[in-house]
């Protein structure tokens, strides 16, 4: 929402805004799906997505938008080690997810992010939720079990146990994200610029003995080869929609991240859940028309649920935020973005001001995600 005294956006932005949010962000989920359909290199796809996105901060660098770091410190290298850990393998976990579970599917497989971050908030601050808030998390927990126990694996072929394992995974990691970066904002000084350009880089190098012993060599070879001119016109194919692939995440990335900046500055908590909720639709009728999903009842029931609980959340943590006004700052969902770019603190509390630097974070993160500033699922 604008800050008090500033004149309220038009209704035509808001509307363009949210649409611009929700093309964008079923464009990556579809586009990453696309890619992982047709490759055997998910580590490699999430490698390549990363070169990209240091490769894309260069070149905000050279038309003077931000400033970019030239070089590595070793002390600040050794201090963002634990982030980079966590950050290679929630990245991970995210591929592989999508790998194996249908694109309709991949919200149920990690919709345990709510849950799991008001489990971690309430650790770390040694506070209990409120009732309401319990009652959206079980909601959303109901919904992900009603997903994975009615959506037979065995005849849906989109909903593996392997993908749900790694959707867990990866809703873990989300959630200790938050508490994670917060720290290494300090060891950067702050500087959201220099994270983002640590992590993309230290990510990039520490995928690289995974590709390998992730055994992905041989189909990486196969990729180079194909670039040559010594493999088939599938293998052509393949090279193919990797390169496009990694170059329209890569771009779309970028893309989202404007679309989730420009949706804070001009809506409300309560819109974005709408328009996560919107998108979640869309995304599943573009996963049966583009991809070839089944979503049978127990699929939509699912989501269905996952995304009232998740709206149910962001209207009672918007209520409550309604008493910290006088504070200056309010309460948003604890986003999967959001959490990783380490815009939310811990506790689901947002400051009421965001600078280029934090904004370009939550840019150049490397996602490999559906969507900006949304409650997962």
């Amino acid at each position: 929402m604008p800050p008090a005294g500033e004149k309220p956006p038009s209704r035509l932005l808001i509307i363009s805004t949210v649409s611009f949010y929700i093309v964008a962000a079923i464009a990556m989920i579809l586009a990453n799906k696309w890619v992982l359909n047709n490759t055997a290199t998910p580590l490699f796809f999430l490698f390549a997505q990363l070169v990209i996105a240091v490769i894309l901060l260069f070149v905000t660098d050279l038309f003077g938008l931000i400033r970019v770091q030239s070089k590595f410190d070793l002390a600040i290298c050794k201090g963002l080690v634990p982030m980079v850990a966590l950050n290679v393998l929630g990245l991970s976990c995210n591929n592989y997810t999508l790998k194996y579970v249908d694109a309709s599917f991949y919200q149920v497989a990690r919709g345990l992010v709510l849950p799991f971050t008001v489990a971690l908030s309430a650790i770390m601050l040694k506070t209990s939720p409120s009732n309401q808030i319990l009652i959206s998390c079980a909601i959303v927990t109901s919904g992900f079990f009603l997903g994975i126990l009615i959506d037979n694996p065995s005849s849906i072929t989109g909903s593996s146990p392997i993908g749900i394992f790694f959707g867990l995974v990866s809703s873990v990691t989300t959630a200790m994200h938050a508490v994670v970066i917060k720290r290494s904002f300090a060891v950067v000084q702050g500087n959201a610029i220099d994270l983002a350009w640590y992590s993309n880089m230290l990510s990039a190098c520490a995928l690289i003995p995974l590709i390998l012993l992730a055994g992905e060599a041989p189909d990486v070879l196969d990729l180079f080869n194909a670039m040559i001119g010594a493999e088939s016109n599938v293998g052509l194919r393949t090279l193919s929609t990797f390169l496009w692939g990694s170059v329209i995440t890569g771009v779309v990335g970028f893309l989202i991240c404007v679309a989730g900046f420009l949706s804070i500055k001009v809506t409300s908590p309560i819109t974005h859940m709408i328009s996560s909720a919107v998108r979640g639709v869309f995304q599943s009728l573009f996963s049966m028309w583009l991809l070839g999903d089944i979503i049978a009842t127990g699929r939509a029931s699912s989501i269905t649920m996952i995304l009232i609980g998740s709206i149910y959340y962001t209207w009672v943590k918007h209520l409550e935020s309604k008493e910290q006004e006088v504070r200056g700052a309010y309460t948003r969902a604890p986003t999967e973005e959001a959490l990783e770019s380490g815009l939310l603190k811990p506790n689901g509390s947002v400051g009421g001001s965001r600078n280029k630097d934090e904004v370009m974070m939550t840019a150049v993160h490397g996602r490999s995600s559906d969507s900006v500033f949304e409650k997962r699922g």
